[in-house]
């Protein structure tokens, strides 16, 4: 059977063991491909597995030996799966495989925050505890937890899992979800999050209904001493309102590891901010977590080829 798997680059460097994918047919790798040489690599493939490549109607016509697209993500909006539906391929993603690592990254950022490691640390290579008079120096100020209140937006999984560890640290959860669900948390309106809430952090489909969540006036409901957190997906901040906010010391800063555009643009107007801190999408990049995401999507293939498809999204 004939795979073609797309974007490898974008979910290995060389460090993943792959062989479950060559153990299901014959199997060609490829990195980032520009559009036009996309319909030349799958055109002949059954199988087809990819991360960021849009199959939108034009390219799905192309491909008139397909029948599967296998994502090697939880996140399928690269792909038109209604059109898919139609003609009969079927679409399938990877949920819940980040669980865990995308709250340890919330709480990376949360603890870089407050605990100043990075900054304490350049000091100590500055020669600043050296020249200490006591037996430390606290300079920087430093933030407790505990008694702090996070704003998690969004009660699936992950925000389940972030909640989960922030009353491990003793601070007080509120929760702003879609629908209501049981909880051991007070779940609020969206103005009640932002004003009392002392993290915010974002576990929400992007959609209509979530564009620009985080906007202009919701920026200015939060506290000035409030931090951000943006594990989500970009669009769900309006990114210019955001930058004005910062500017103006609306709020205190923001944690991004997504941002509307990727990779980041020259123009990206968050760039250069004191008060931003990036990472490059990698919430979800950990080495074991890369590797679960693989041996799944393997799975799933396995399922579809068998004729009992599993996560199936059309």
């Amino acid at each position: 059977m004939k795979i073609t798997i797309l974007d490898k680059i974008s979910f290995t460097n060389g460090d993943l063991n792959l062989s479950c994918f060559d153990a299901l047919g014959d199997v060609t790798y490829y990195d980032i491909l520009p559009k036009n040489e996309v319909v030349n690599a799958v055109k002949d493939s059954e199988i087809v597995i990819c991360n960021k490549t849009v199959f939108d109607k034009e390219l799905i016509d192309k491909c008139s030996n397909l029948k599967f697209i296998g994502l090697t993500a939880t996140g399928y909006n690269n792909v038109d799966t209604a059109y898919a539906k139609q003609k009969g391929i079927i679409v399938c993603n990877v949920p819940n495989y980040s669980t865990s690592n995308v709250a340890q990254h919330v709480f990376a950022f949360i603890l870089n925050y407050t605990n100043k490691v990075s900054e304490y640390n350049e000091g100590v290579k500055q020669g600043l505890w050296k020249q200490s008079k006591t037996f430390c120096y606290f300079n920087i100020p430093l933030t407790e937890l505990a008694g702090k209140t996070l704003g998690v937006v969004g009660y699936g999984n992950i925000g389940k899992e972030v909640s989960k560890i922030a009353t491990a640290f003793n601070m007080n959860v509120l929760v702003y979800n879609r629908t209501k669900k049981e909880m051991p948390y007070p779940q609020v309106d969206k103005e009640t999050l932002l004003r009392e809430s002392d993290f915010i952090t974002l576990h929400c489909a992007l959609n209509d209904d979530t564009k620009h969540f985080i906007d202009a006036k919701s920026l200015l409901l939060m506290k000035k001493s409030a931090v951000l957190i943006n594990t989500a997906r970009g669009g769900v901040i309006d990114e210019d309102a955001l930058k004005n906010a910062l500017i103006n010391g609306d709020i205190a800063h923001a944690y991004l590891d997504v941002l509307t555009v990727e990779p980041m643009q020259n123009n990206c107007v968050l760039y250069g901010l004191n008060n931003v801190t990036f990472t490059p999408h990698i919430a979800w990049a950990q080495t074991e977590c890369r590797q679960r995401v693989v041996e799944l999507v393997a799975k799933n293939v396995h399922a579809y080829i068998n004729g009992t498809p599993i996560n199936v999204v059309n």
